[in-house]
């Protein structure tokens, strides 16, 4: 009787092959740039909007219409941001612009957008319920647009400012150059973090006082959420859009006096 040698396996098939656990390629990791992207980013950003303001306050006086201090506080607010986002992605970047702040816009941002944004006034509603509970002083920083609804021009401004510049540009540095070059440095968490804040602190008003202290705290809650939603799906189109929204809802509700009504039932 003849011994068959033992069997060595089965033979590989395709079906069998198919079958073999796979894995998900890694993550790729949060971009960077150098922290002194970071730090000339929040400098240009911060002067720029203080000397806007202390500028309209000085030409006030000249009663010009509207629209033309809407205009130079745009353009003296965001065009030196513009500028420094630039020479900086030339400087330490790679040269590519968009790329560099995360800024690929895909059509799935109109999906995600406004899911950050949910998550931004979520963040919103539990820092001003605490703010509110703990008595720290809140201002909004919509107060006076409402008296002026009756210029066209001027609202025709105020949204494009509003909706459009100021979400583009404050998510070009807060989320795309302060929070990458503090990613160079830091963890995650404390990145987040400090970025929000930041976020918080630049739209300190000095006409409020110590009303900015509750401002800053809920702005703060709200940067936290944009600057998440950077983190976890690695670009600013979607929190451009969630900017975009967030502004755009406050303005309906100021532009149509809800807020008002809101605020005096509350």
């Amino acid at each position: 009787m003849t011994a068959f040698p033992p069997p060595t396996g089965l033979p590989v098939t395709s079906s069998s092959a198919a079958a073999e656990p796979t894995f998900a390629p890694a993550r790729e990791p949060h971009p960077t740039l150098p922290i002194q992207v970071a730090g000339g980013a929040i400098v240009v950003l911060m002067v720029s909007l203080f000397s806007s303001k202390y500028l309209l306050d000085a030409l006030i006086t000249f009663e010009w219409p509207v629209v033309v201090y809407v205009t130079l506080l745009g353009a003296i607010g965001y065009g030196p941001s513009l500028i420094w986002a630039r020479y900086a992605t030339n400087r330490w970047g790679s040269g590519r612009f968009f790329r560099d702040v995360g800024l690929q816009p895909e059509f799935s941002d109109l999906g995600w957008g406004p899911v950050v944004w949910l998550a931004a006034i979520g963040t919103q509603i539990v820092v001003g319920a605490i703010v509110l509970g703990l008595g720290v002083p809140l201002e909004n920083n919509t107060d006076g647009i409402s008296e002026l609804t009756d210029d066209r021009t001027y609202v025709i401004s105020i949204i494009i400012t509003a909706v459009i510049a100021a979400p583009f540009v404050e998510e070009i540095v807060f989320r795309g150059l302060v929070m990458r070059g503090l990613r160079s440095r830091l963890p995650v968490i404390p990145t987040i973090a400090l970025q929000a804040v930041l976020f918080g602190v630049a739209h300190v008003d000095p006409v409020r006082g110590t009303g900015n202290i509750g401002l800053v705290l809920v702005l703060s809650g709200v940067g936290a959420a944009f600057g998440g939603g950077a983190y976890l799906l690695r670009r600013i189109g979607p929190t451009i859009v969630a900017h975009a929204i967030f502004n755009g809802a406050v303005l309906v509700l100021v532009l149509t006096n809800a807020q008002e009504w809101l605020q005096n039932n509350s």
